[in-house]
């Protein structure tokens, strides 16, 4: 690795819930010599109010092949808990997350917010009739790591940094654009400018019931993700189909109800939002870091991190489903099941091409006819399940934003909650 010591610009993000604006500035990022895959991160932290507790999360930046990465391995001031006001250290073990990775010109640029940990916990369990559902952080995975409570009766919300990724993918990957008559995986560099939460797992059945007060699945299991619940169903058929002339979503919508016990801006993630989080910092066809070995029910690779139509045998000549969430690897970022186990609905209407400029913060079309879906699933229908259909860059769409379940053709369909930033 090459890394030169470099005096980065300072980055400025609103905070999120917060009392006092803060801001990161004169860091100073400097690899170890003799070199042993760790890097010193010096930060000065600014804020009005002088005792403010900060978070603050580091974004490394690998300038030859222009994307964000993921930041996990680290230690020192901030990396587990708030700092004050003031001039700080971590350290970041870069080749723990990365291991051989090598850079000619690469930074990290640091944010800095107040008003809460890297997870947001929402408390579910008072149900359809609880009159507001609390909401906690956690600056770590608990101990015991995530147990059914945190996929059952509580909401978990990772909170993921602003950055720039490539999306798409690029025309040598292994399954690029699988099923190109129908979309697209244009190569393009996207920047996210602001921090938001989005869904540890995908939404669970028994989240949805506590919401929504029925059970809509086929396939049934408390941990498992919801399924046959459609667009407009989670935000609603009048404003909540108005995206993105606005973000309103109706009152008696999953989104609605959620919003209004929580008094937060829930919703779907854009697109770009999902494959940003979906890969935490990597440009490979899966967020393990690793490509496809085969574009069929036969990957070794893609049976790491999620179900899909090749390990979904139950051992009797029949078919197991989707499963648990939280069954297989996470990626950098915390998240599981990106790929695999239901399809997820996006906030954007589906077009074919997405073009090849560079975007900032893209809401997708204007209008269209279909919504997007991205993350594969475990069924072999139409080769939805296919590890080509499970990549990162994959896309997907449904006409059936506004069906009515029960519906045995909509039954791979479910979502995973975020949380915007105010606007």
């Amino acid at each position: 690795m090459n890394l030169k010591q470099i005096i980065m610009a300072a980055t400025v993000v609103a905070a999120i819930g917060a009392e006092a604006a803060v801001a990161v500035s004169n860091v100073v990022c400097t690899q170890r010599y003799p070199w042993n895959g760790k890097v010193d991160i010096d930060y000065e932290v600014f804020a009005d109010d002088p005792a403010a507790d900060v978070w603050v999360y580091a974004t490394g930046f690998d300038k030859d092949a222009n994307v964000s990465m993921g930041v996990r391995a680290i230690s020192g001031d901030g990396a587990n808990a708030p700092v004050k006001p003031g001039k700080h250290r971590m350290t970041w073990d870069v080749t723990a997350d990365y291991p051989g990775f090598n850079s000619t010109a690469f930074t990290v640029k640091m944010t800095a917010l107040t008003g809460g940990a890297p997870y947001m916990i929402v408390d579910l369990s008072g149900g359809v009739d609880a009159l507001s559902y609390p909401v906690s952080y956690l600056s770590s995975v608990p101990a015991g790591g995530w147990t059914d409570e945190y996929k059952t009766t509580k909401l978990v919300l990772r909170l993921i940094p602003p950055g720039t990724f490539m999306m798409g993918s690029p025309s040598d990957e292994l399954g690029h654009n699988w099923a190109s008559s129908y979309n697209a995986e244009d190569y393009h560099k996207v920047t996210i400018t602001k921090p938001f939460y989005i869904g540890v797992f995908e939404l669970t059945q028994k989240q949805w019931q506590l919401v929504m007060g029925d059970t809509p699945s086929g396939y049934k299991g408390d941990a498992r993700p919801v399924e046959q619940v459609s667009y407009n169903k989670i935000r609603g058929s009048v404003n909540g189909a108005a995206w993105p002339t606005h973000n309103q979503v109706d009152a008696n919508s999953f989104m609605g109800r959620l919003r209004s016990k929580v008094n937060m801006l829930f919703d779907l993630p854009t697109e770009a939002q999902w494959e940003y989080a979906c890969r935490a910092g990597t440009a490979t066809a899966l967020n393990s870091g690793k490509n496809l070995k085969g574009t069929d029910k036969n990957c070794a690779n893609m049976a790491e991190v999620g179900r899909y139509a090749g390990n979904t045998s139950d051992g009797k000549g029949g078919y197991s489903q989707h499963t648990k969430v939280g069954s297989y690897l996470e990626n950098m970022w915390g998240l599981y099941d990106m790929h695999g186990n239901v399809a997820e609905w996006c906030l954007d209407w589906w077009v074919k091409n997405l073009g090849t400029s560079a975007k900032v913060d893209p809401k997708g079309a204007t209008s269209g006819s279909y919504r997007l879906m991205r993350g594969g699933c475990w069924c072999d229908n139409n080769y939805a399940g296919y590890a080509a259909a499970c990549r990162s860059a994959y896309r997907s769409y449904s006409y059936y934003a506004n069906y009515t379940y029960p519906s045995n053709s909509n039954y791979f369909w479910g979502f995973r909650v975020c949380c915007l930033p105010a606007e």
